[in-house]
């Protein structure tokens, strides 16, 4: 800081106090007060409250990406990997310098900034390598049918249908790692030979799995069959910091997905959840594990039931111990459910516009949820210009600081996209690409129910699927041996393990979907 605090006024004064954190943190902007920036008082977030969840909103183009960018980078430079989902495709900039120039010079000297022009360690990913980055795939058993139900938009009732073919496929050994695995065991089971298997647990109607199936097929039609696969994804790739001690910067592309937006913003879900059961619990750590960005968040939240919100509500309520900070980003805080909004304790609000009686709505509702404040919000969220915004956070102490009015600092990286050629090379040279970039389709359910086939009857059709039982509990009793003896009383069942993959276990995959609302299996 510059210069003297003593000359600020008095309402500055009180505001610039609680944010004059003794830890290390994270540096905002300057305080706004009266139509003034005041770079004597400096808006700040204190590291390890960074991992007590936040939420970036605002109007479109009021700046909400600079605003990751920024801290994504202020992050990384203290050791902390971040995650973020690239909606636009402008982040990659994060791995290049910035480029100096007037608007980035004067914001500087505005908020007392040492700009220096810095790129940051990156890797960039792609849903099932749509796009550029290193493939991201899941198997379709461990994204799990409830989050799967939602992409295929289905109804209760054919959730809980969906959850009882997951069941059948687990306890028979039937590996469901792609569509067509999934598509093999709905027909089995609509079959002469197979349709007698779920009786006695529920059974499955043929129009509900006519309705599975004719959802599967649509779905790809639309070409999303490259997202489910192995390799399977290891989460724990984003928890790498680089050679210099800097946080890695994971950048997941998604703009070659946009006019899909419900697949990615599950998806986004499902890497949350596997990081959720992977890690260990931590408590109050000095810095955050992970800090994770969820943009586009109201596209997860959408047409989302009752016991889908409630279950996001629990994983992030739940993984902040685990040292795993979640911002979400969306246009209003009145795109988060009550729940959720309600455990993100660092805001950063850029500006809301106020056009219509909708807009109006949620400007009221907007400050509403803000903590009492020195400024007349209504008014000063409408006026706020691009890379400015209202912010309260969590101090050292977990008490929110007084509301803000800040002029944020400007991103050291490139603010756009790096040149297409350059974003290539850093990918295939990635270590990561050599592991993830070849898709397999080993021998799973279809392979199996297809050798099937000529079975003469239901007999060597329960014989068959019965082999495979007994090879995951062969599979199961050899993994046995090298558990301790916690796991093994979480992990006792015979059907638990039967379904192991190739990277990570299935007792995490089964966790995940204990945190969707599916049953746990039995003990």
């Amino acid at each position: 800081m510059r210069g003297t605090a003593a000359a600020l006024p008095q309402e500055a004064l009180e505001i610039a106090a609680g944010y004059a954190f003794g830890g290390p943190a994270l540096d905002l902007g300057a305080l706004l007060w009266d139509g003034r920036c005041l770079p004597d008082a400096q808006v700040r977030v204190p590291l390890p409250m960074l991992n007590r969840h936040g939420l970036v909103a605002g109007a479109t183009g009021t700046g909400k990406t600079k605003t990751l960018q920024l801290i994504a980078e202020q992050l990384s430079a203290q050791g902390v990997p971040v995650f973020l989902a690239d909606i636009k495709g402008d982040l990659s900039g994060v791995a290049a310098p910035g480029q100096a120039n007037d608007k980035v010079r004067s914001r500087a000297a505005e908020v007392h900034q040492e700009w220096a022009a810095t790129g940051f360690p990156a890797e960039f990913y792609a849903l099932g390598g749509i796009g550029h980055g290193i493939p991201v795939r899941a198997t379709v058993t461990s994204f799990g049918p409830v989050l799967l139900s939602k992409v295929l938009r289905l109804n209760q009732t054919q959730e809980q249908s969906l959850g009882l073919i997951f069941h059948y496929a687990d306890t028979k050994g039937l590996e469901l790692v792609d569509l067509k695995d999934l598509r093999a065991v709905v027909a089995f089971l609509t079959s002469d030979e197979g349709k007698g298997e779920l009786r006695n647990i529920g059974g499955l109607s043929t129009a509900t799995a006519g309705v599975i199936l004719r959802s599967l097929t649509a779905f790809e039609a639309q070409g999303m069959a490259d997202f489910f696969g192995e390799p399977e994804f290891d989460t724990s790739e984003f928890l790498r910091t680089a050679p210099d001690g800097r946080g890695v910067v994971s950048v997941l592309e998604l703009a070659a997905v946009q006019d899909r937006p419900q697949l990615f913003s599950t998806f986004l879900m499902w890497l949350l959840a596997d990081l959720f059961h992977d890690l260990p619990e931590v408590g109050d750590a000095d810095r955050p594990k992970l800090v994770f960005f969820f943009d586009e968040a109201h596209l997860l939240f959408d047409d989302a039931s009752k016991a889908f919100l409630d279950s996001i509500a629990q994983t992030v309520r739940l993984i902040r111990s685990k040292g795993v900070g979640v911002f979400f980003v969306t246009q209003t805080a009145k795109d988060v459910p009550a729940d959720v909004l309600g455990q993100l304790g660092n805001r950063i609000q850029h500006a809301l516009r106020a056009f219509t009686p909708d807009d109006q709505k949620a400007l009221k509702a907007t400050v509403k949820t803000f903590p009492n404040s020195a400024y007349d919000l209504e008014e000063l969220l409408t006026g706020l210009g691009t890379g400015e915004a209202v912010v309260t956070v969590l101090s050292e102490k977990g008490a929110p600081t007084p509301v803000a009015a800040t002029r944020l600092r400007a991103p050291e990286s490139l603010m756009g996209p790096v040149e297409a050629g350059a974003l290539e090379r850093a990918v295939t040279a990635s270590a990561l690409y050599g592991r993830y970039a070849q898709a397999v389709d080993r021998e799973s359910a279809y392979e199996r129910l297809q050798a099937s086939r000529g079975a003469k009857g239901p007999d060597e059709m329960r014989e068959a699927t019965a082999a495979g039982e007994r090879r995951g509990r062969h599979k199961e009793r050899e993994e046995q041996k090298e558990q301790s003896s916690v796991v093994e009383q979480v992990v006792g069942s015979g059907m638990f393990k039967s379904l192991a993959r190739s990277l990570g276990s299935q007792i995490g995959r089964e966790i995940t979907r204990s945190v969707f609302g599916t049953a746990r299996r039995r003990r």
